[in-house]
């Protein structure tokens, strides 16, 4: 039957298989002749099973639905899988599902293998999955979205990577198939809204093979037109997942990542999502939506020019009131400042004017003199009382004073006969040492060179010493010759010994 086959068995099995059904068929039609041959109901499901268990592993294709599982306690996985004539229940080990690599859900072609069973106890057919995968779409799926999380990863769905797209864009290229609708709609949108808008449009395939490279090389000739248009439109209309796999492409989804022109897209219908919808600075729903998106209805751009413009007066006027209450307010604290600063000073010029020495120049004489004449009145008291305190002191020390020098006369008396005593036997004591000193000082004084020199005798000096022999003398010596009132400087010229010295006592000079 169509989308069964059949694995692992020859035709040969097949053909027992059959030969067992038409057996069994063969068997129930006797045993409806005779009620005693009737089988019960565990007898007819336990032939069942067995026909079952007869049916070799299977691959069977259909679409999920119903998905129940893993199951909270048992871990295994219910639901149905069907086709556009036929459905069958099926189940899951928790074994099996525990190794898959993907998540099971509802509305996905999947491919099974697996076999028949019948749970006997209420006769319930169902098909035991031993191994599962993705088949047709479900498989694009799959590869489509492992493609989006790689890019994902790589950063290039990043929110803070995307380029901003112009509020207002003057010039607009579109990439699209110039043979379709698309590109009607889009310069039927933009001459509406906005006629203002400058459109560039630059055709590529859109589908079939090829088409992800004419996209690139138009994606890089729309970004090369001069002046730069203000953004790229990459727009396509609706289809099957199948015709929107070309906008799934890896290549082409890095050309649009990497354009150095912010691109737009509006890629098939509202549920329809590619991976250049995910990398692309702004995603629109279809392509007369992204086309709306770049070209503000002109309308719309008066109504918000009027806005703003109210806004704006309205902004102005609040800022100026606030600025006029606060100049007001200013000028209220300056003059409240103003006046409590000359208010102060008036107060202290009032008080220094009020002062006597500026009123009554004399006042400050009077209370000077005034202050003088009690400061002479305290000490004029101050010194009499000190003169009376000192006077009852003296009389107090008076009588005590005659009481203590009454025997000074006695002892002045034995003090004058000690003196005269001492006097008496000290000249006694001193008479005899002092003639000895007198006898010793004249003897001294004969003695004396002064003396000597004093009676004409004079003594020389050599540069050694003292000359006592002609041997210290040489001529031209310098010699230093002392008297009794100076010294004398000669010079030696002759050295005579005794025999021919003639002193003549009348002549000293001789």
């Amino acid at each position: 039957m169509e989308g069964w086959n059949l694995t692992e068995t020859s035709s040969g099995s097949f053909i027992d298989f059959a030969n067992a059904m038409a057996g069994s068929e063969a068997a129930g039609q006797s045993a409806a002749g005779k009620d005693t041959d009737a089988l019960s109901v565990s007898q007819a499901v336990e032939m069942a099973a067995n026909a079952l268990d007869a049916i070799p592993q299977l691959t069977v294709i259909g679409e999920v639905t119903g998905f129940r599982g893993p199951n909270a306690r048992s871990g295994h996985c219910y639901f149905q899988i069907k086709d556009d004539a036929s459905a069958v229940d099926c189940k899951i080990w928790r074994g099996v599902y525990s190794k898959r690599a993907f998540d099971l859900r509802d509305g996905l072609q999947v491919q099974f293998t697996g076999s028949f069973d019948l749970y006997k106890p209420t006769g319930r057919m169902s098909f035991i999955a031993r191994s599962f995968s993705l088949a047709g779409e479900g498989l694009l799926r799959q590869q489509v979205a492992a493609l989006a999380e790689k890019l994902r990863r790589e950063g290039l769905m990043d929110e803070t990577r995307k380029r901003h797209v112009p509020v207002f864009c003057n010039r607009v290229a579109v990439v699209t198939s110039l043979s379709g609708a698309v590109i009607d709609d889009v310069k039927r949108t933009l001459r509406r809204r906005n006629p203002l808008v400058e459109l560039i449009c630059v055709g590529a395939k859109v589908q079939g093979e090829g088409a992800p490279a004419e996209l690139i090389e138009a994606l890089r000739r729309a970004a090369a037109i001069e002046p730069a248009p203000d953004c790229i439109l990459l727009v396509r209309g609706g289809g099957s997942f199948e015709d929107l796999m070309t906008f799934n492409d890896e290549c082409l989804a890095r050309a649009v990542a990497s354009c150095p022109v912010p691109v737009v897209t509006g890629i098939g219908h509202e549920p329809d999502t590619s991976i250049c919808d995910m990398v692309g600075d702004r995603r629109c729903s279809t392509p007369t939506a992204a086309a709306e998106s770049v070209a503000p209805a002109l309308a719309d751009l008066v109504e918000v020019t009027s806005t703003r413009e109210r806004r704006l007066a309205n902004a102005m006027n609040v800022r100026l009131a606030a600025a006029q209450d606060a100049l007001g307010n200013d000028l209220q604290r300056v003059q409240r400042a103003m006046d409590a600063r000359l208010e102060r000073m008036r107060l202290t010029l009032e008080a220094a004017a009020a002062r006597p020495c500026l009123t009554d120049p004399t006042v400050i004489v009077d209370r000077r003199r005034v202050e003088l004449s009690q400061t002479a009145e305290r000490l004029d008291a101050a010194i009499e009382h000190a003169h009376k305190r000192f006077a009852q002191q003296l009389d107090l020390v008076t009588p005590r004073l005659r009481g203590a020098t009454a025997g000074f006369s006695k002892k002045r008396h034995a003090l004058e006969l000690s003196t005269s005593q001492l006097r008496h036997v000290g000249a006694s004591l001193l008479n005899a040492p002092h003639s000895q000193l007198a006898s010793s000082a004249a003897a001294l004084d004969a003695l004396s060179p002064l003396k000597v020199l004093a009676r004409g005798y004079s003594i020389a000096y050599a540069p050694t010493g003292v000359l006592t022999s002609i041997a210290d003398a040489h001529p031209d010596d310098e010699v230093r010759i002392a008297l009794a009132d100076g010294n004398v400087r000669a010079r030696v010229t002759s050295v005579e010994a005794a025999d021919n010295l003639n002193i003549d006592a009348a002549d000293p000079a001789n």
